[in-house]
C-alpha cells in the first residue's frame, strides 16, 4: 500500500503519541470539572495547573498571566477587540501588517467599519516590515500594534524584540500572533515587551480546539465571552481538562535545543531545492530561506504551474501540500501575503504552493517528496 506523506505542518501537526496518551488518560481518571471543590474537581484543577505552568515557564510569563481558549482565532479575536474596547478612550488608532492571518486582518476590517484607523504596513519580498515605518505611524492615540511573530505562509520572522522596544513607553499595547512560531522559535514575552500573546496547540503537535492568551498582569481586558466565573473571570466555560494537559506535554516536548530543530529543517529544506536544481525545475522561494525565517515552511514558485493542479497531482502521488493558509487555502482568493511581497498581478499568486515540516518529518519522505516534485514539474510544464 502506498505511503501517504503528510508535509502541510504549518496548516495543522500530527498529535504526539504522549500527548495523545495523557489526553486519554486524563478523559479516564481526571473527569471532574475543574472549579467543582470536591476531589474530583480538585484533581482536574491540579491538571489545569500544573499545564499552565509548564506553558508560562516556556515564554518567561507568569502562571496568572495565562489564559486558556479555544485556538488561536479566539485568542487573537479576544487581544483585539478587547484592547479596542477598554482603550478607545486612549484613540482609535491600531497599527498591523498587510500579511497578518485571516484570525487578525478580519477583526481589524470589522473595527474599520466601526471608525477606527487601521493602518497596513507594507513588506518587503523577504516577508518583513520596515521598522521605521512603524515609528513613523506610532502616534499618540495609537492603542494597539498586532504584529506575527512568525508568517504561516513563507516563515519569516518579524522582529518581535525591536518591535517591542519601540512600542514600550507609548499608549499602545504589543500583541503577538504567536501561533506558527510557538514552539518553532523562542520568545520572552518580558524580553520582547509583549503585552498580549496568543498560541494554538494543534501547531505543536498538540490538540485542536485549544489555545492560550497571554495577558501581562494588570492589563485587564474585557471578556470576549460572556458566562461563569472560569479563568479567574477572563474566558467563561467548563475547561477542556484532558485537552489542557496534553497541551502542557506538547509544549514540554517542544521545549528542546530550537536552533538544532531549525538546523534539521534547513536541511529538509536543502534536500528539495538541490533537487529541483539538479533536474533543472524553473523554480524560486517566495520570501528567503537565509536571514530572519523559520525553516519549517518553505513557499515554492512553480513557473507555469497552476497553484491547485500542482497540489491535486502530489496528492494523486501521496504527498499533503497546500497553497498557503488553510484557513483560506479553500477559497479562490489568491494568497494576501504574496500580493503584500510581490504585487496583486505576480504570477507567483496562482503557481505557487507551500511545503512545511514538524519534528516527526523524516529525511526520507522529504526525499521522495522532493523526487515527485521535480518529477511533476518537468511533466506539468
Amino acid at each position: 500500500m502506498k505511503k501517504n506523506i503528510y508535509l502541510d505542518n504549518a496548516a495543522t501537526t500530527p498529535v504526539s503519541p504522549s500527548v495523545a496518551a495523557r489526553i486519554n488518560d486524563e478523559m479516564l481518571d481526571d473527569f471532574g470539572n475543574a472549579s467543582s471543590q470536591h476531589y474530583f474537581g480538585r484533581k482536574a484543577r491540579a491538571a489545569v495547573e500544573v499545564a499552565r505552568n509548564i506553558i508560562a515557564d516556556s515564554i518567561n510569563a507568569k502562571a496568572n498571566e495565562i489564559v486558556f481558549t479555544s485556538g488561536g482565532t479566539e485568542s487573537n479575536n479576544t487581544a483585539i477587540y478587547g484592547t479596542a474596547k477598554l482603550r478607545s478612550h486612549l484613540g482609535k488608532k491600531i497599527i498591523t501588517t498587510k500579511v497578518e492571518h485571516p484570525s487578525v486582518l478580519n477583526p481589524m476590517k470589522d473595527l474599520e467599519s466601526q471608525g477606527y484607523n487601521i493602518v497596513y504596513l507594507d513588506v518587503d519580498q523577504t516577508g518583513h516590515i520596515s521598522l521605521e515605518q512603524l515609528k513613523d505611524e506610532l502616534t499618540d492615540d495609537t492603542i494597539l500594534v498586532s504584529i506575527m511573530s512568525v508568517n504561516n505562509e513563507v516563515g519569516s520572522i518579524m522582529p518581535i524584540e525591536e518591535i517591542g522596544q519601540l512600542v514600550k513607553g507609548t499608549n499602545a499595547l504589543f500583541h503577538v500572533d504567536d501561533v506558527q512560531g510557538f514552539g518553532n522559535i523562542d520568545i520572552d514575552v518580558q524580553k520582547s515587551n509583549i503585552d498580549l500573546m496568543s498560541t494554538s496547540a494543534h501547531k505543536i503537535n498538540g490538540p485542536k480546539f485549544l489555545g492560550f492568551l497571554y495577558e501581562k498582569e494588570g492589563i485587564n481586558l474585557p471578556p470576549l465571552l460572556l458566562g461563569g466565573e472560569q479563568e479567574l473571570k477572563r474566558r467563561p466555560g467548563t475547561e477542556n481538562v484532558p485537552a489542557i494537559s496534553g497541551f502542557g506535554v506538547a509544549v514540554k516536548e517542544s521545549n528542546i535545543d530550537k536552533k538544532e530543530q531549525q538546523k534539521k529543517y534547513q536541511n529538509l529544506q536543502n534536500i528539495i531545492i538541490n533537487k529541483l536544481k539538479h533536474d533543472h525545475v524553473d523554480f524560486e522561494v517566495n520570501g528567503s530561506i537565509s536571514g530572519s525565517v523559520s525553516h519549517h515552511v518553505l513557499n515554492l514558485w512553480l513557473k507555469g504551474i497552476d497553484t491547485a493542479l500542482a497540489i491535486t497531482n502530489l496528492d494523486l502521488a501521496g504527498f499533503a501540500v497546500s497553497g498557503g493558509s488553510a484557513c483560506t487555502a479553500g477559497s479562490l482568493h489568491p494568497s494576501h501575503v504574496l500580493a503584500a511581497m510581490y504585487g496583486e498581478s505576480s504570477p507567483r499568486l496562482r503557481e505557487s504552493i507551500r511545503v512545511s515540516f514538524s519534528r516527526f518529518t523524516s529525511e526520507d519522505d522529504v526525499t521522495s517528496f522532493a523526487a515527485e516534485l521535480a518529477d511533476m514539474c518537468k511533466r506539468l510544464v
